[in-house]
C-alpha cells in the first residue's frame, strides 16, 4: 500500500530529474572535463554518486515513513493544567479537539486536508514526496534537503567548470545544451540551498513552518496589547537541534501518546 504513493506525477518528476542530473553529471560533464578514467574524474564521480545515493535513500524514507498519526485512544492529560477543573474541561473540549477528525489532538499536531488526518508536529504537506512532513519523518526530510543541496552544488561546479574549458566554436547547439544544464543546476542549487537554510533556522528555534506563521500572528497580537511573545517550545539552539537530530522519541512520546493505567 505504501508503494502506491510513488505513483504520482510529482514523485515521477523527482525521479526523472534525479536520473537526468546524475547522468549528465557523471557521463557527460565529468567525462568531458576530467575523464572518468583519471583519478580526479573517478574521485568526483564517486563523491557525487555517494551523495546521490544518500539523497535517493532519504527520498524513499520521506515518502514511505508515516509522519506520525494521533492515536485514536489519545485523550489529553489535564492533570498538569494550572487552570481550574471547569477551565480545563473547556480547554480540552475546544482548544485540543479537531473539528474535522472529531477527536482530541496533542499540542503541535495539525490537521492535514490532503491526508485527511491529524499529524504530530506537522511542518507541511509536501507535494514532491506525496506525504506530510511531521514528527517521524522530519529528520529524513532534513537530510534529504541537505544531501540534495550538496549534490546539486557539486554538480553545478562540475557543469560550470566543464563549460568554461569547452570550445564551442561552430557548435551552437552544444553551447545551448551546456548553458541550459548550467542554468538548471544553478537554479536547483539556489532553491535547495534556500530551503535548507530555512529549515536550519526552524530547527534552531524548534519551530515548524506552521508554527512560524502562527507565531508571527501571535507576536503581532502580543505587541498590539503591549505584551511580549516567546515560542513556548524554544529551549535553546543546542537542545532544539538535538531534539530532532537525536530523535528523543522516548521523552517526547509522553507528550503525544495517552497510555492507560500509567
Amino acid at each position: 500500500m505504501k508503494f502506491k504513493k510513488f505513483l504520482s506525477i510529482p514523485i515521477i518528476s523527482v525521479f526523472s530529474l534525479m536520473g537526468f542530473a546524475y547522468y549528465i553529471t557523471i557521463f557527460i560533464f565529468i567525462q568531458d572535463w576530467l575523464g572518468l578514467e583519471s583519478s580526479s574524474g573517478f574521485r568526483n564521480a564517486l563523491i557525487f554518486s555517494f551523495f546521490a545515493f544518500l539523497s535517493l535513500f532519504s527520498f524513499f524514507v520521506c515518502v514511505i515513513r508515516d509522519p506520525g498519526h494521533v492515536p485514536s485512544s489519545y485523550v489529553p492529560d489535564v492533570e498538569y493544567s494550572p487552570s481550574t477543573d471547569q477551565d480545563s474541561t473547556k480547554s480540552v473540549s475546544h482548544s485540543r479537539r479537531c473539528d474535522k477528525c472529531s477527536s482530541y489532538k496533542p499540542p503541535r499536531a495539525h490537521h492535514c486536508r490532503v491526508c485527511r488526518r491529524c499529524v504530530l508536529r506537522m511542518d507541511h504537506h509536501c507535494l514532491w514526496i506525496n506525504n506530510c512532513v511531521g514528527y517521524r519523518n522530519y529528520k529524513g526530510f532534513l537530510t534529504l534537503v541537505l544531501y540534495t543541496t550538496v549534490a546539486s552544488i557539486h554538480s553545478m561546479v562540475i557543469v560550470v567548470s566543464s563549460g568554461l574549458q569547452k570550445d564551442f566554436t561552430g557548435r551552437p547547439p552544444l553551447k545551448i545544451f551546456y548553458i541550459s544544464c548550467g542554468a538548471l543546476m544553478v537554479a536547483l542549487s539556489f532553491t535547495l540551498g534556500t530551503l535548507l537554510g530555512w529549515h536550519i533556522y526552524l530547527l534552531a528555534h524548534n519551530l515548524t513552518t506552521i508554527e512560524y506563521y502562527e507565531g508571527k500572528r501571535a507576536a503581532w497580537l502580543a505587541r498590539k496589547s503591549g505584551q511580549g511573545y516567546r515560542h513556548p517550545y524554544n529551549v535553546g539552539d543546542y537542545k532544539n537541534i538535538t531534539l530532532v537530530c537525536l530523535s528523543l522519541s522516548l521523552s517526547l512520546s509522553h507528550t503525544y501518546t495517552h497510555t492507560n493505567g500509567s
